[in-house]
């Protein structure tokens, strides 16, 4: 049982196809895989412990009562545009895309794909450049970095 070895993990509440969910995240992301399965009553786990790119997740059948909300997201932070475009189109593959790098998956949960190199051109220390590094990611879906670093550098 390595999966109880962890005391705190997020849980995702689905209405019966968790394992489904997290066998094609840990698809996903290096350092992922399927922990431990649960079943209680059929063939079908209840609940799927698994790691995300070393984090600590679940996922627990549990029916129909509550829904995937956009107040919660699973986040990552991508390399490069590589990562960003193979994860963007794995994701939004019978999902829908939204604002500033989120997305909403074929499960309903939402996800963040956050490029490095975004964080660091919004954060930067030139304020006038940050700023307008943000002004383009507010007009984006899919968060595009060159695209970024040209507004960054005001061309």
């Amino acid at each position: 049982m390595a999966g109880l070895q962890k005391k705190v993990r997020t849980c995702l509440w689905f209405e019966g196809n968790g394992r489904e969910a997290a066998e094609f995240y840990v698809s996903l992301l290096p350092d992922s895989h399927i922990d431990e399965k649960f079943t209680a009553y059929e063939d079908e786990p209840l609940v799927v412990e698994f790691t995300l790119a070393g984090a600590p997740m679940m996922t627990l059948d549990g029916g129909p009562m509550f829904k995937h909300t956009e107040a919660a997201s699973i986040s990552v932070l991508t390399e490069d545009q590589a990562e960003t475009d193979k994860l963007w189109e794995a994701l939004t593959e019978e999902g829908e895309e939204s604002m500033c790098g989120w997305l909403t998956d074929r499960y309903g949960v939402s996800w963040q794909i956050t490029p490095k190199r975004m964080v660091e051109l919004v954060n930067h220390n030139d304020q006038a450049a940050a700023t307008r590094a943000r002004e383009a990611m507010f007009q984006m879906k899919k968060i595009n970095i060159a695209a970024l670093e040209a507004a960054f550098l005001g061309e």
